[in-house]
């Protein structure tokens, strides 16, 4: 059944917006593009510097590992949690360095990648730097799609707006930065969107490249199957938004079903092919526990049509739901989960001037009447996707939530759609604020805080863990070491999945010794500060900070 119609009954997808930057002057036309690269260049630097500096994060090896043996051993034996797409992605990078491989490793996923890294006869340093660029690659690329979806609905100033807002992201700069799988899975469902909204006008292009999109981002991780209804109904709205005013109301919604369905099944193909690309035979043989799943939750990954390789990962996660986990929240460590983290998190994490963008983007989207119908499409899948994340048992990080500055930078670029006197200015003022605030945090821009939660050097006073201390600073605490520690006595208390001793800080445990027995530095990862109890926190309390490495990692005095 052909998608394919051309309609007038949807003329505010087809509209141009009037933009002093679209005139035909050859300058101005050239002076957009140059801005691009220029915005994107930038960002591109800020992520290459990250990617260089940063030791592998608490997740990376993991999916490091995995990617390897992906790629030599052809089988699916680990993170049965996360799909393949994304760590193909960064098997592309670990194929370019060509590591050495232990094929004899029988361990599990937690030490597979320490080993890889750390046992194996491979240089880290060049093996993360390889890992992550095909994500930083796949990061730039969004934002090329955050510029043509915001060009589509408010021209080329609001584009740039737009882009300028996603570039200077502190969020999608740290975790685009990395070998993880946030990213990837949040742009590919922006992606989907966007070829949803220009469904509108070609569905019979765009509707099944949108389901592909869907699927790439379910194959990469599982939390994007919230957003999949969301995408279906705006399928199904962009199908009908093309129907002939002649077609009968009928004959339009047997199509507009049609196209919902069609994204389905090109997303369950994509989720097939991912696992077929890493073993065409699909054997699963699982190397850890995979937990029964009861229930209404058990009943839906039974009759999910993916691989079960697919679905064990799925009942691994509801395994992980069910566990007590600790959080940390404006100084109060606390069991268990709040359903605000998220939105606190965001509000400590986002530049000041992002937060002002983003909410007049949405009151834009909804109050200007050429664009409320792109609303359904950029403001219900972020909504969507928060409310999954806020219900979920792990208080972790704004990771979870790193769609929300991909779908709001492009609402934000609608704000130069209203025709009030200043309001370029002013938009143009609260982005230069938004460019300042993340250039002062360069290069530190996991522990982000904006300007009114003190900046980077505090963040670790309110939130934890991948906000602030995901193990990345241990190359620079064994530089500041060196340098102005050369002789002192170390006691460690890292989190993180990097190998201390390999950067050549030898330490002990101060935990496993009489507290009379610490004396020196103690040197201690945010995050451990944070949660700390009894012996660590006897000895904080009884210790003077000193040093900070990173933002992350506190050097005290005993």
């Amino acid at each position: 059944m052909a998608l394919e119609q051309h309609s007038t009954s949807a003329p505010e997808a087809r509209a141009d917006p009037p933009d002093a930057l679209s005139s035909r002057s050859p300058w101005r036309r050239r002076l957009v593009p140059l801005l691009v690269v220029l915005l994107l260049g930038q960002m591109a630097v800020a992520m290459v510097t990250a990617a260089v500096q940063q030791t592998p994060t608490i997740d990376e090896p993991v999916y490091v590992g995995t990617a390897a043996e992906y790629l030599h051993e052809r089988r699916l034996v680990h993170n049965p949690e996360h799909p393949p797409l994304g760590k193909l992605v960064i098997g592309v990078g670990v194929a370019l360095a060509d590591p050495q491989v232990d094929r004899s490793f029988t361990g599990d996923q937690g030490r597979l990648g320490r080993h890889l890294l750390y046992e194996s006869g491979n240089d880290p340093w060049r093996l993360m730097l390889f890992a992550r660029l095909p994500v930083i690659v796949l990061t730039l690329s969004f934002g090329l799609i955050v510029f043509a979806f915001a060009r589509e609905l408010a021209g080329a100033a609001g584009a740039l707006t737009a882009l300028g807002l996603y570039t200077f992201s502190p969020d999608v700069i740290a975790h685009g930065s990395l070998a993880t799988l946030d990213v990837p899975a949040a742009g590919f469902v922006l992606a989907s969107v966007w070829l949803l909204w220009r469904a509108r006008r070609r569905p019979r292009w765009y509707v099944p490249f949108a389901g592909v999109a869907l699927g790439a981002a379910l194959a990469t991780k599982m939390s994007a199957l919230a957003v999949v209804p969301v995408v279906l109904a705006l399928t199904a709205l962009s199908v009908w938004c093309a129907r002939p005013s002649a077609e009968p109301r009928h004959r339009a919604l047997v199509r507009a079903v049609a196209g919902a369905g069609v994204v389905a099944l090109a997303a369950v193909a994509v989720v097939w092919a991912s696992y077929l690309v890493v073993d065409p035979r699909l054997r699963w043989a699982p190397q850890q526990h995979v937990p029964v799943v009861h229930g209404l939750r058990g009943l839906v990954v039974d009759l999910l049509p993916f691989p079960e390789a697919y679905r064990d990962g799925m009942r691994v996660q509801f395994g992980f739901e069910n566990h007590p986990w600790q959080g940390f929240l404006f100084g109060r460590l606390y069991t268990g989960s709040f359903w605000y983290y998220l939105p606190a998190a965001l509000l400590v994490k986002t530049p000041l001037g992002m937060l002002a963008l983003w909410a007049a983007g949405a009151v834009a989207l909804v109050a200007v009447r050429r664009l409320r119908p792109a609303a359904p499409y950029l403001l219900v899948p972020a909504a969507v996707l928060l409310a999954s994340a806020m219900l979920g048992s792990r208080d972790f990080g704004t990771r979870y939530a790193v769609f929300v500055p991909m779908f709001l930078a492009v609402a934000a670029g609608c704000v130069l759609t209203v025709r009030r006197r200043g309001a370029p200015v002013a938009v143009g003022a609260l982005v230069l604020f938004v460019a300042v605030s993340s250039l002062r945090t360069y290069p530190y821009y996991l522990p982000y805080s904006n300007e009114a939660f003190g900046g980077p050097a505090r963040t670790h006073l309110r939130l934890h863990d991948s906000n602030v201390d995901w193990g990345q600073d241990l190359g620079r605490l064994s530089d500041r070491l060196r340098e102005r520690y050369p002789d002192e006595r170390i006691w460690l208390v890292y989190k993180g999945s990097g190998v201390p001793s390999f950067y050549g800080i030898h330490a002990a445990d101060p935990r496993e010794v009489p507290a009379r027995e610490v004396r020196g530095l103690l040197v201690v990862s945010d995050s451990s500060v944070a949660k700390a109890t009894g012996r660590l926190a006897e000895l904080i309390d009884s210790s003077r900070p000193i040093d900070t490495v990173g933002h992350s990692i506190t050097v005290y005095r005993r």
